[in-house]
């Protein structure tokens, strides 16, 4: 009977040339798949409930207005704030901050631009109604409120 021999002298090594560029592939496939957070939501965000909720088909043509009390109240005070982005504004600014999203957008897409409102559920009305008139004078006549599923 033949016996198996040991190879004497070789090693089996495994090929570790190409690892670091598989893993410099991952990472970088990774990093540009990722989406970060974009804004920091400044004001307090309670949305109201609702019984019939649409889902967004383009939400690169959305852009977000908050509405709330400031969560650091002791630097700027509880009166509603309007946010956009990272930064508050006041309701004669609203007009500039939608043609500065519409100039984002190409030629064809301004017209669908739709302007998404996240009001706090104890904000004022007197807010809003302001913030919707100069949405029509910036002609954004597209706008949406998001509100949260209501649990029964």
């Amino acid at each position: 009977m033949a016996k198996f021999k040991k190879s004497s002298g070789t090693s089996q090594e495994i090929p570790t040339a190409a690892l670091p560029d598989i893993i410099f592939m991952l990472l970088f496939f990774f990093m540009v798949t990722t989406v970060l957070r974009e804004t920091t939501i400044m004001v307090e965000q309670k949305l109201p409930k609702s019984t019939q909720l649409s889902k967004l088909e383009r939400k690169s043509l959305v852009s977000y207005v908050y509405i709330g009390k400031p969560k650091r109240t002791a630097i700027y005070g509880t009166t509603p704030k309007i946010q956009v982005n990272d930064v508050f504004i006041e309701v004669k600014d609203v007009v500039r901050f939608v043609n500065q999203e519409k100039d984002k957008l190409s030629e064809v897409e301004r017209d669908q631009i739709t302007m998404s409102m996240k009001v706090d559920v104890d904000a004022k009305m007197g807010i809003v109604t302001d913030v919707q008139q100069e949405f029509k004078e910036a002609n954004a006549r597209k706008v949406l409120y998001s509100s949260s599923k209501r649990v029964d």
